[in-house]
């Protein structure tokens, strides 16, 4: 499906789990994005960053704000897969069946990646988690991705064609502070009620522009391609 023409996959976690092994494991280069409103709201004035999007090999609905436009528009998503959570999932999977995990960015780098990489590997025993690095891996690998959008996007378009060591490279966003302890997630019940944007707002406000393209923005621009509609 598209909201405000923009592909978002329609899948539960075990589906989306599944398929991100598939696209690991068939021998080409493949990435995952995990949009949310704003990114919506940007791929609008933004057409090289809604195509790169749109080329993903997987899109995952990572805000409460997609799932209810979805359902406003009647083509209802089965649930939203964040980032941070999609990630611990498949490094959990990747410590079962020895896979190689790499890490890019965050700020101050490489302070939080290596921070996050050793919560990763305490929690999931026999991990192979490491910085970004050079040389060809013989096992599959996955590269995580947090620059924040657009520009981890972008950074995945043009250099993952550089970096043969790298089969599966996704988006992560922030994730890598939330694994890493350096900023608190919401609690579980905030998260389900699908206020975790207005608990990030009251810990981080200097996030206000960034939460209004999400909360003001998107919905009219959904309200305008329904009537239009």
């Amino acid at each position: 499906m598209k909201i405000l023409g923009v592909k978002i996959d329609n899948l539960g976690t075990d589906e989306a789990l599944q398929k991100a092994e598939d696209l690991l494991l068939d021998e080409q280069q493949r990435y995952i994005v995990t949009p949310n409103p704003e990114f919506l709201v940007r791929a609008q004035k933004d057409q090289t960053y809604r195509q790169i999007l749109n080329q993903a090999d997987l899109a995952v609905a990572d805000g409460i704000g997609l799932v209810l436009a979805a359902r406003f528009l009647k083509q209802p998503l089965k649930q939203r897969i964040t980032g941070v959570d999609l990630m611990e999932q498949i490094c959990q999977q990747a410590a079962k069946k020895g896979w190689q995990v790499f890490l890019h960015g965050a700020r101050p780098e490489p302070a939080v990646a290596l921070a996050a990489a050793q919560v990763l590997r305490n929690k999931y025993p026999g991990l192979k988690i490491d910085l970004l690095g050079p040389g060809n891996q013989t096992t599959p690998t996955i590269l995580f991705v947090a620059l924040g959008s657009p520009k981890q996007e972008k950074w995945i378009a043009h250099y993952l064609p550089k970096l043969p060591q790298v089969d599966l490279a996704i988006g992560v966003g922030g994730a890598f502070d939330f694994i890493s302890g350096r900023v608190k997630r919401a609690p579980t019940l905030v998260q389900k009620i699908g206020l975790e944007w207005l608990w990030r707002l009251a810990k981080q406000p200097w996030r206000w522009p960034r939460i209004y393209q999400a909360v003001i923005v998107f919905p009219w621009l959904v309200l305008k391609e329904k009537w239009t509609k």
